[in-house]
């Protein structure tokens, strides 16, 4: 991706997130020079816990039909799950533009809610995962929608509207995409690892390879190795 498309994602994705009321946290808005010093002098957290703008086409190039944009809010670690304490949870906010394609991948570890914030329809596709870890075309999927137990068949979609909600639990095979429009998406789990805990069915990666043609606006979780190590 061109690092002007990412810088504009942002801006466009930042003002629709505040449509819906929801702000960022301010350290969202420095500059990448700001960020440093602010990461060395303040907080190691942002960059250790992988907080902050992240926006990826999987590699593939061609965001518009592959992509996700995605802002952790705040993360535990790995520490914190041994030791039973300290954020043992994380938090983010995604879009999904319509008929943008999160591909099919399940979790080894992480369980989480995937609640519909607003805009268009938010459609998933589920499936179990099978014996030998991949998509049982038998198995019907099992998940919890707000509190109600839910059957479905393999491979069936599952439409929340905003406000909706589904949990997914490390054995759910799933991909998404909005419906109908652009949608808000609020993702609850428990402590997430995006370099290592995210199997995908394709062969593809998790962040993008960046063309740098101009300056970045605000750097991205996968930028951090190289400016904030």
């Amino acid at each position: 991706m061109k690092r002007s498309t990412i810088n504009e994602i942002i801006r466009e994705s930042d003002a629709f997130m505040k449509s819906f009321g929801f702000t960022l946290p301010p350290f969202a808005y420095l500059s990448p020079e700001q960020l440093q010093a602010h990461v060395v002098e303040n907080s190691p957290m942002i960059r250790d816990h992988m907080l902050g703008w992240d926006i990826t086409d999987y590699g593939q190039g061609d965001f518009e039909n592959l992509g996700l944009f995605l802002f952790t809010v705040r993360n535990g670690s790995a520490a914190n799950v041994a030791q039973g304490m300290g954020p043992l949870y994380a938090e983010k906010l995604l879009i999904s533009e319509e008929n943008q394609i999160s591909p099919m991948h399940h979790h080894i570890k992480k369980t989480e809610d995937i609640i519909n914030r607003g805009g268009a329809t938010l459609v998933l596709e589920l499936w179990t995962r099978g014996d030998e870890g991949g998509l049982d075309p038998n198995a019907p999927v099992e998940v919890m929608t707000d509190g109600q137990k839910r059957v479905l068949k393999a491979g069936e979609h599952l439409a929340l509207a905003p406000g909706e909600s589904v949990t997914l639990e490390p054995w759910h095979w799933h991909a998404f995409w909005g419906e109908g429009g652009r949608a808000l998406i609020g993702e609850v789990s428990n402590v997430n690892d995006d370099r290592t805990d995210n199997i995908f069915r394709d062969p593809i990666g998790r962040f993008s390879t960046i063309e740098e043609d101009t300056a970045p606006l605000h750097l991205l979780v996968s930028d951090y190795d190289a400016w904030l190590a």
